[in-house]
């Protein structure tokens, strides 16, 4: 027995994959999944003749990661391709698999491929996978023992194991358009497969109701059907056969969704959380932290973003503030919620009262373009390591001046390569304690002697 991700429980997986014998009470989503890839609403870039996804469903052998935001059809693609290659589906959430469940479901396919089955795994978040988890992936991958199809909605460069990700094609879903989400809802109401009324009959669904539901599903599948299926059930319960505006309200209760944790808002309130602290709103950081913690974001994600802000917004105009966040963030690791929303919110009001600079950033950019563009020439050899015997034969450490022997702690060499020696990469402002900093750079620059005491700052 296996369970989706609507926590419904079903048979072990059998060949045809999960798109044989839905229950009749299986969520819309569920029931009114794909069965071909001519049946996918939009990614009409992954289907076109002779696509990855096209040879993949003809029995192509191949891996592939698709990389989206949630509800585009990742889980659906998956399905569809074991249902018309007559494979296994088996579906793993790398949530709560580990290496034990996933080490089982390869040696039952290696079993069931010896009797000349093959096996469709899916495996949706695999960016949760530990670097252990996905090694064990590697040599079925590798042998062709399944047909990994693995989710995910972070970029698989950064969390996905190199070795994993050169066997496998990375296709990128894109969110569903509002003409994508029309054709889904008018599919609900008129598929044999959607929703019914009590008689078996149709139901109808005004303009109102069809453009709000267009506009609440943000590019989401699973989310526009479940509010159809709301929809269809409260307007049941009050005796009609059609959906209003005012029926999908009740239905949804949260008609003015503005953020899912799991959806496109997320990333819109996580946006607009860091540009209010950025621009000192400190009424609006909190109200965007409240939104977050409400809908269930996870805390450690809040405490890493203000961690990042602290360094690239507010930097050195309040050194301080990075070890404050980093203070905040150890402190709800070991505290936990609902208590945590506190240390985070002092974190947020230290972040958004705080003065800004992003001379930090600016300079860290400037010095990787230069490095980027292929400029850095040999270390100068009087900063070369010199701590073997013959280095100075070399010229390494000749002519090194120890900077505590000299006023101020200063030595007046250069250090940068020669085709760099005048470059500038971090220019403080005078905001809060980096003013402080912009009076000591002339000083600074002039006892290294890379500018006289006329040049200007």
């Amino acid at each position: 027995m296996t369970e989706d991700l609507f926590g419904n429980i079903t048979p072990a997986p059998s060949k045809g994959g999960s798109l044989a014998n839905v229950p009749h009470d299986a969520p819309l989503a569920v029931r009114l999944r794909p069965r071909t890839l001519d049946e996918i609403v939009g990614q009409k870039h992954l289907l076109g003749p002779g696509s990855p996804l096209r040879r993949l469903a003809e029995g192509q052998p191949m891996s592939v990661f698709l990389w989206g935001p949630p509800g585009v059809g990742k889980t659906t693609i998956a399905a569809v391709v074991s249902h018309t290659t007559g494979s296994r589906f088996v579906e793993l959430s790398a949530v709560t698999a580990g290496v034990k469940e996933v080490r089982a479901e390869l040696d039952r396919a290696r079993a069931e491929l010896a009797r000349g089955v093959k096996t469709v795994l899916f495996i949706d978040e695999v960016h949760r996978f530990s670097k252990a988890q996905q090694d064990v992936l590697l040599p079925a991958v590798e042998n062709r023992i399944v047909t990994l199809i693995a989710a995910t909605t972070e970029n698989p460069s950064f969390s996905v194991i190199a070795p994993l990700l050169s066997r496998s094609l990375l296709l990128t879903l894109n969110p569903l358009t509002a003409d994508d989400m029309a054709v889904l809802v008018d599919r609900a109401l008129t598929d044999e497969r959607g929703v019914r009324t009590p008689s078996g009959g149709l139901f109808h669904i005004d303009e109102d109701a069809r453009a709000n539901l267009i506009q609440l599903g943000g590019g989401d599948a699973r989310r526009v059907l479940t509010y159809v299926e709301e929809a269809a059930a409260t307007a049941t319960a009050v005796g009609s056969d059609t959906i209003t505006a005012s029926i999908l309200s009740q239905a949804v209760d949260r008609a003015a969704v503005r953020y899912d944790a799991d959806g496109d808002q997320h990333y819109d309130v996580i946006s607009a959380f860091i540009k209010s602290i950025r621009g000192s709103d400190v009424q609006a950081g909190l109200h965007y932290l409240a939104r977050m913690i409400s809908a269930g974001e996870d805390p450690r994600f809040i405490a890493r973003r203000l961690m990042i802000l602290a360094s690239e917004d507010i930097g050195m105009a309040s050194p301080q503030t990075l070890t404050l966040c980093v203070s905040a963030a150890q402190a709800v690791q070991m505290v936990g919620m609902p208590e945590g929303r506190i240390i985070l919110a002092h974190a947020v009001i230290a972040c958004a009262t705080a003065p800004k600079s992003n001379a930090v950033v600016s300079a860290i950019d400037a010095a990787q373009a230069d490095v980027g563009g292929g400029k850095g020439g040999p270390v100068p050899p009087h900063l070369r390591d010199a701590h073997y015997s013959t280095a100075s034969s070399y010229g390494h450490g000749v002519g090194y001046q120890y900077a505590h022997d000299f006023p101020h702690g200063i030595a007046p060499q250069q250090y940068l390569p020669n085709d760099l020696k005048d470059a500038e990469y971090y220019v403080p402002t005078d905001h809060g304690a980096e003013a402080q900093v912009k009076e000591r750079m002339p000083v600074i620059e002039e006892l290294l002697g890379r500018r006289s005491s006329g040049d200007s700052n």
